[in-house]
This record gives structure tokens, C-alpha cells and sequence, in this order.
């Protein structure tokens, strides 16, 4: 059997996906799945009472950043692919087509990722949550963590949610001539799409928190 061969091609490209996305995570291009987790948190606070919510909950989607739970899915979908062609071919001489392959593959990987999931959450740093969405952090205080915010150009920050899980969000100034800088504590104002936009809390003379 070959890995690359038609029968296995569904599994290929999974197995494919999942090394980009590893990839992209490590290097951190355009922090894509720290807002992709705030994605899931707005799912979260705007449906998961709903059948979608329980879904989701079965899935073990939400007990791990979405992008770990989706290189898990990835990773086993492609493995159990691969075991499902190789025992195939070897007890009936031919592999499955590969639309049924990939059907029985889907139907045992996601009970496989949400087991494998769930004790997995428990364990990791719970330095980020799905359960509030990017809304509820207009209004809060970040720090800038990295990078000079200046207009046109963010940086990130790290701000605490309610509950005081850890999110990193990309900021820019709400002002135009201002510049914030690495350290500086800044007020979270408004939000467009995955952009956040603060004012310095030494220009606004706001009050210490308590």
C-alpha cells in the first residue's frame, strides 16, 4: 500500500492539513488561532444551550483550544484512514473505495477525539477560554505584551476575561497620533472584526483598579 496512492487520498490531505496548521501555530502567523479560540468563545456565548452547544460538548469541542482538538481530529482521521485501507486490503485483497473509507474513518474518529480530548483539557495551561466571547473584553484592561501599538500597525496584548482566563488580542490605538508601547497598560474601547482598539490608561487618568 501507498500513502499517496487514490484509496488513501482523503487521509493523505488530512494528514497534509494537519502539518500546516502545526506549522502555522508554531510560527505564529498573524496569531490566526488565538482569535480562532475567540472565534469558538463567540459560537459559545451566543448558542451553546442549543443542539449545536450539545453537539459540540460531545464532540469534546470547547475542552481544548479548537486548533489542538482540530490537529487531534486531523491526526487520528488520517491514522484510522490508513489503518481502515491497510486492514482492508489485507483480509479482502483491495482496499475500500475511498469515500467509504472515509466515511467509516469520520464515523470512529470522533468519538476516538472527543476521549481523547477531554483528559487532555484537564491538563493543559488553562491560559485561554471559550467561555465568553470577544465582546465581553471591550471595556477591560489589557497589557501590552508585544510589539508598539501605533495606527495601522497592533500589537498584541494580553487581557484577562471575567472569569480570569488569559486572552491575546491584537490592539491598536483608538487615537490616531498615539503610540502605546510594550508594558503599558491600556483601556480596551471598541473592537472591529479580530482588532481591538485602546486608549492609554495614563492619557484617560483613570483610577487604579481595585
Amino acid at each position: 500500500m501507498t500513502w499517496l496512492a487514490d484509496y488513501n487520498m482523503p487521509f493523505a490531505i488530512a494528514l497534509g492539513v494537519m502539518l500546516v496548521i502545526a506549522l502555522l501555530q508554531i510560527v505564529g502567523v498573524g496569531d490566526f488561532f488565538d482569535t480562532d479560540v475567540d472565534l469558538e468563545a463567540d459560537f459559545d456565548a451566543s448558542g451553546a444551550a442549543g443542539m449545536g452547544g450539545a453537539l459540540t460538548t460531545l464532540l469534546g469541542i470547547g475542552q481544548v483550544p479548537f486548533f489542538v482538538w482540530l490537529v487531534a481530529f486531523l491526526f487520528l482521521f488520517a491514522g484510522i484512514g490508513f489503518g481502515i485501507q491497510g486492514l482492508a486490503d489485507s483480509l479482502l485483497g483491495a482496499p475500500f473505495d475511498p469515500l467509504l473509507a472515509s466515511v467509516l474513518a469520520l464515523v470512529a474518529t470522533l468519538p476516538v477525539t472527543a476521549t481523547l480530548v477531554r483528559p487532555l483539557g484537564r491538563i493543559m495551561p488553562q491560559d485561554e477560554t471559550s467561555a465568553v466571547g470577544l465582546d465581553s473584553l471591550v471595556g477591560r484592561r489589557a497589557i501590552l505584551s508585544t510589539g508598539r501599538a501605533s495606527r495601522g500597525s497592533p500589537a498584541r496584548a494580553s487581557v484577562r476575561d471575567r472569569h480570569g482566563h488569559v486572552h491575546h488580542v491584537m490592539v491598536e490605538p483608538h487615537e490616531d497620533a498615539s503610540e502605546m508601547l510594550e508594558g503599558d497598560e491600556v483601556l480596551l474601547v471598541r473592537r472591529e472584526r479580530q482588532l481591538f482598539y485602546a486608549t492609554a490608561v495614563a492619557e484617560r487618568r483613570l483610577a487604579p483598579t481595585t
